[in-house]
């Protein structure tokens, strides 16, 4: 820290008997900056002469809230009785103002997001209906590869769906984990099958 060494060179020039102009010259400050030094440390010492951080300490409990985002945004604002399905800045502060009893501005949560670990970004939809006959399928697949040969070839089968399901917005998630948003099961689609034999 080239502040912090300039001090204590400033408390050394003096200690070594040279006035507080010389020191103010030879350093490229004000005498009252020198004086301002001198009285830190007579009153504190060296510990007086550090550094202090650049800004103003954080007025709310930081790790506290961040800790509390990350648990917000594993549900969603439908089960706090909220009618939105995703979470804005401004109803994550109000929900934290409401928990904390602190008053933080919807710009502060914004800010403190990435420092959460949760980042913006779109849900990936999925289905939650079993399938009832999934081993039986599943058992009669592996029985086919099994036997596959020249004369009872095995294809993987796909197809490209045109979906109309409706469209699934960005929310605010965990970094490297993408939320899961379960859609009807009830979608029309008009698909391109193809063909991939097993060998290739």
């Amino acid at each position: 820290d080239k502040n912090h060494a300039r001090r204590l060179t400033a408390m050394l020039m003096l200690h070594r008997g040279e006035r507080v102009s010389d020191v103010a010259r030879t350093l490229c400050c004000a005498r009252s900056s020198v004086g301002r030094w001198i009285n830190w440390f007579t009153h504190s010492g060296i510990e007086g002469l550090k550094s202090l951080p650049a800004g103003r300490s954080r007025r709310w409990p930081f790790e506290h809230i961040c800790t509390l985002l990350r648990e917000l945004i594993k549900h969603s604002p439908g089960d706090f009785g909220y009618q939105r399905s995703r979470w804005s800045t401004e109803l994550l502060a109000i929900k934290i103002n409401e928990i904390t009893g602190c008053q933080l501005h919807a710009g502060t949560v914004r800010r403190w997001l990435p420092s959460a670990g949760l980042v913006w970004r779109r849900a990936a939809p999925t289905l939650r209906i079993r399938d009832p006959h999934k081993d039986e399928k599943m058992a009669v697949i592996h029985k086919a590869l099994d036997e596959c040969s020249a004369e009872h070839p095995v294809f993987y089968e796909d197809e490209v769906d045109i979906h109309l399901n409706p469209k699934i917005g960005a929310d605010w998630q965990l970094r490297g984990q993408q939320k899961r948003v379960v859609t009807p099961g009830q979608n029309e689609k008009y698909y391109l099958a193809g063909a991939l034999h097993s060998g290739t």
